[in-house]
């Protein structure tokens, strides 16, 4: 401005400080027009010249009166209002007039100078909420972050799947389009939006999507393309294809040099990105999977940030280019991303991704198989093989020893896969303490044309045996256990003499009744029954013959003689019932012998 511009501007400023009410937005419009500038630029050029008297300071400016429990109450309501999408609905000011209508908040401060209790302002009930960290800027803030570190170039990679929300690719050929409707389209707000499925559905297997790896210590960015959705099959194709070395000067890109096994594997917990065929490939490889927390989507950021790199340097170019296949569309990709690579300076390591990736070493950089043999692993489950007596299993048509794999027992199940490096070797599947697979190569067994294994002992020249299995171990310190011994040969000795019951196992210490002895065992009372309602079955026994008869009695009788036989006879003549043999000895003795308690006995009857 011009001094006099100034002195203009200066002299309105104080006409309108002494003018009365309603007097002063006349003389600031009067030097508006006078210096032909709008109201606002006169106001403008008036505070950066003019002298302002200090606003008057609050009553409880300064001051913090709103209790904690009353910031909760309405830091509370405020998040019990928002959206899922985190979206707020209620602001301070709605929720503290809620709560102050329905008597549940007071915020009041009391006026110093006059005694009064007065309601806090916004303003107050703003600060005193922030002072308690309960305002909802804070309490929404994200969670920090912690900065996670890779060893090297291919220590661990992050994969991700994209939809592609600007383009389509129209196949005219096949669609029986006209040659401007194919190739790939760009999708028309006015046409493909949410209240218009059917067109979303109509070009559904024609969405474009992109995979993106990145390498976590480098920042390399790999980029694919494919049709369809994000899948498993999608997923193995692109991570196969990025293992893979590509020549310099293929499809006239040079410079597109990440390739390998990486060490860990870093995506999303999607359905396509467990498959089993995916978790086969990275199984097979020695890739250890890892999949982030599900909604923590930040833990991969630097893939997701590839994706937003990719939309603006790559695809935007699209818009400027026909292009009528896949294929084209991934040749134009591998030429972007060898050049953006090798040119664009990353800012945590200060250099570009090519240049920093290329400082891999030797025992870092494992060659991945062919693009074959990468496939079949992925389809190919571990099996389960049981081992044999001789520490071998049975897999792919061939024998495998197994006896340098820890713990190996006979007659157990191994976990077996194909080996992708050695075509005469195969890999058990283990899991260690961490539950990580952990795989061990064992060899194929060699046999000689008469099927013995090319390294087996001749007999009557060697003899080896295996190393004694766990099992083996555990059984011999138990045999140590029960005799009491130090060694195997000992222990041995001792178990002879347990078999010829010289002694007993333990020295004799374990008395297997005397938890039996030493159980206080109640007194049980007597309890009273009822006598069997059956008579004693009555066993009937053939007579003894008249001889045998006299013969028993004969023995019993001094001066036996015809009469006694003939007696027997006459009282028995079908022969004598053993229960009765003593009652007829006392009829003898009464009536041969004189002896007291004389019985006459008819037909066998007293």
């Amino acid at each position: 401005m011009s001094p006099a511009q100034i002195d203009a501007l200066l002299a309105a400023h104080r006409a309108a400080e002494g003018a009365g009410h309603g007097q002063k937005a006349a003389i600031y419009r009067r030097t508006a027009e006078s210096l032909g500038m709008s109201l606002s630029t006169l106001h403008r050029h008036l505070g950066s010249i003019a002298l302002r008297n200090p606003r008057k300071r609050r009553i409880d400016a300064g001051g913090c009166t709103l209790d904690r429990a009353e910031a909760e109450l309405i830091a509370a309501t405020i998040a019990e209002s928002a959206r899922k999408n985190g979206k707020r609905l209620y602001s301070v000011a709605d929720a503290v007039d809620v709560l102050r209508a329905n008597g549940m908040l007071r915020a009041e401060f009391v006026d110093t100078a006059t005694g009064e209790v007065r309601p806090l302002s916004l303003s107050a009930i703003r600060t005193g909420m922030r002072r308690h960290g309960l305002h909802p800027d804070q309490i929404n803030a994200p969670a920090p972050a912690v900065q996670l570190a890779s060893l090297h170039p291919n220590h661990v990679w992050q994969i991700d799947a994209s939809l592609c929300v600007l383009y389509y690719l129209n196949n005219g050929m096949h669609r029986g389009k006209g040659q401007r409707e194919s190739g790939l389209q760009v999708m028309a707000q006015e046409v493909f939006y949410k209240n218009k499925p059917k067109n979303l559905a109509r070009i559904a297997a024609d969405r474009v999507w992109s995979y993106e790896i990145t390498d976590h210590a480098t920042g390399w960015i790999y980029v694919e393309y494919v049709l369809g959705a994000e899948s498993g099959q999608n997923l193995q194709s692109v991570l196969i294809n990025a293992m893979q070395e590509r020549s310099a000067g293929q499809d006239g890109v040079s410079g597109d040099v990440l390739h390998g096994v990486p060490d860990i594997l870093f995506m999303d917990p999607g359905s396509a990105n467990t498959a089993s065929s995916t978790r086969n490939l990275c199984r097979a490889l020695g890739i250890r999977m890892i999949a982030h927390a599900p909604g923590n989507a930040r833990a991969t950021g630097q893939v997701e940030n590839a994706r937003n790199i990719i939309e603006r340097k790559f695809e935007a170019a699209l818009k400027f280019q026909t292009v009528d296949s896949l294929e084209e569309i991934n040749r134009l990709a591998a030429k972007w991303r060898a050049h953006f690579n090798a040119t664009a300076v990353h800012s945590r390591h200060g250099k570009t991704r090519t240049a920093y990736w290329l400082g891999i070493t030797a025992a870092q950089l494992i060659k991945a198989p062919s693009v074959d043999v990468c496939r079949e692993l992925a389809v190919a489950d571990p099996e389960k093989r049981k081992v044999n007596p001789f520490l071998r299993i049975s897999f792919r048509g061939a024998e495998y020893d197994v006896s340098s794999v820890p713990g190996v027992q006979v007659g157990e199940n191994l976990l077996v896969t194909r080996n992708p490096w050695r075509a005469d070797a195969a890999q058990i599947v283990l899991i260690d303490e961490a539950g990580r697979d952990v795989f061990h190569v064992v060899p194929r067994v060699e046999k000689t044309d008469a099927g013995f294994a090319v390294n087996a002992p001749v007999i009557g020249e060697s003899y080896r045996r295996h190393a004694d299995t766990p099992a083996q171990q555990t059984a011999a310190r138990l045999e140590q256990i029960i005799t009491g011994t130090e060694n195997v040969e000992d222990a041995a000795e001792a178990r002879k003499a347990i078999a010829k019951g010289r002694t007993l196992p333990f020295g004799g210490r374990l008395d297997p009744f005397k938890h039996i002895d030493d159980a206080d065992m109640p007194t049980f009372l007597p309890k009273r029954g009822t006598a069997h309602g059956l008579n004693k079955p009555r066993v009937t026994e053939p007579p003894l013959s008249h001889t045998e008869a006299a013969l028993t009695l004969k023995a019993r009788l001094p001066g036996w003689s015809a009469a006694h036989y003939q007696h027997i006879v006459q009282l028995y003549p079908e022969g004598v019932p053993a229960e009765d043999v003593d009652h007829l000895h006392a009829d003898l003795l009464a009536r041969f012998h004189g002896a007291p308690g004389e019985l006459k006995l008819v037909g066998g009857r007293a």
